[in-house]
């Protein structure tokens, strides 16, 4: 089982803060640091100092960081158009010498774009559109040098593309799909994803979906075993339940709660959940960390949770 971090710096955060706990994660051995792709806050937080662009963060720890991964949970396919997208996530993989991962999905959160005039359509042409999105970007990168790429799409048409400029990696940059929707999204995890990921999710709504991906997989002759399963859950754990609820407290929820919807507890319980998930086959987890000033909780979970899986 690998650990990632996942923080969500739309709820308040600098770039340097993100770059704190990127070399913190770095320095104590997660596979790698991801952050979330957000203009707005949620709830009752200030948002201040305001947004951070998470490509434009990604490429500066790009530069910052020396061997932890890089990566988004989730893009939205409504903020970027894809031709720019696979350039820019193409270059900041070569300014990591090789350490990114696109995370990308339709979009969901309808008052972000309102507040910042992003077009935000319904929900079948979001998916209409990512999938041409997915085409685009997969399609740019794989494409030889010296040849064009060409797409006859509904929303982004591409003509005589020359495809540059190409990832170091081969044939591009892991790309992770995710969500709970019944159809499409096992349909487009099998054709596209290399990852499949479960934000939030219970034992057995993981296990029931991670279920759809395969049957999709099958359908079109894809061993599911080539993808990679993760799940991402809150992060607050202690070394007793005094910690357990100070850190609880620190983002405002409860810890009973967060023992049952995250990964919560004392590092002996932590390490029985993600036991558990284990089970039902993921082999990843993001563990989202809300409180960015507290890098002794990633601390804490390297020393005490790490070495047991």
């Amino acid at each position: 089982m690998e650990l990632r971090i996942f923080t969500e710096p739309q709820q308040g955060a600098t770039y340097d803060d993100l770059l704190a706990v990127a070399r913190r994660a770095e320095e104590t051995g997660y596979d790698a640091f991801f952050r979330s792709d957000h203009y707005l806050r949620m709830g009752s937080v200030s948002g201040q100092p305001g947004p951070t662009d998470a490509w434009t963060t990604l490429a500066g720890l790009a530069r910052d960081t020396r061997t932890i991964r890089l990566g988004t949970l989730m893009s939205a396919a409504t903020f970027r158009l894809p031709g720019p997208l696979a350039i820019t996530v193409a270059q900041v993989d070569q300014m990591s010498g090789g350490r990114v991962e696109l995370g990308i999905g339709t979009g969901w959160y309808a008052e972000e774009h309102e507040a910042y005039g992003i077009p935000f359509p319904s929900l079948g042409e979001r998916f209409d559109r990512l999938e041409e999105q997915l085409a685009v970007i997969t399609g740019l990168w794989r494409t030889p040098v010296g040849e064009n790429f060409d797409f006859a799409g509904r929303y982004y048409p591409v003509t005589g593309s020359p495809a540059l400029p190409k990832p170091v990696q081969q044939p591009g940059p892991p790309i992770l799909l995710g969500g709970m929707g019944p159809r499409r999204t096992p349909r487009l995890a099998a054709r596209y994803a290399d990852e499949f990921n479960l934000p939030f999710a219970s034992l057995a709504d993981s296990a029931a979906q991670f279920e759809r991906v395969r049957a999709a997989c099958a359908a079109i002759d894809r061993d599911p075993a080539e993808l990679m399963w993760s799940n991402a859950l809150v992060l607050c754990c202690g070394r007793d339940d005094a910690e357990v609820a100070r850190r609880a407290a620190a983002i405002g929820r409860e810890p009973a709660e967060l023992r049952e919807n995250g990964l919560a507890g004392t590092p002996a319980e932590v390490v029985d959940t993600i036991g558990r998930y284990a089970g039902i086959g993921s082999r990843r987890l993001y563990l989202q960390v809300l409180d960015l000033a507290d890098l002794d909780h990633l601390d804490l979970v390297a020393t005490e949770v790490m070495p047991q899986l």
